[in-house]
């Protein structure tokens, strides 16, 4: 069984930065890659970023150069920073791992206004 916690997400203006965190339990972290999804109201969840257990990363199009995404082994945790927001980038953030099956945290919320 995997816990996952997201934190960080809150209102910022359009050009402005957030770093949102997801930490993990009930596994060793260390072999998990982890990934950050997004879904904004009425429409699909949509895959936003990846890293491996080796930090290789991955983003989709329409955040590359503008988010990345990190893990600290040591505290368990994955970060996704976030600068040059856009409105668009609105939506609840999710991080989320597979291992046997895929789990999912609860959340976070990014509102960006512009």
């Amino acid at each position: 069984q995997v816990q996952l916690v997201e934190s960080g997400g809150g209102s910022v203006q359009a050009g402005g930065s957030l770093r949102l965190s997801c930490s993990a339990s009930g596994t060793i972290f260390s072999i998990l890659a982890m990934g950050w999804h997004r879904q904004a109201p009425g429409k699909p969840r949509e895959w936003v970023a990846a890293i491996t257990s080796g930090g290789s990363t991955d983003y989709a199009d329409s955040i590359k150069g503008r988010f990345t995404i990190s893990r600290d082994n040591g505290k368990n945790t994955v970060y996704l920073q976030m600068n040059s927001l856009k409105p668009e980038d609105t939506a609840v953030y999710y991080c989320n791992t597979y291992l046997v099956r895929t789990y999912w945290g609860q959340g976070t919320q990014v509102t960006v206004s512009s």
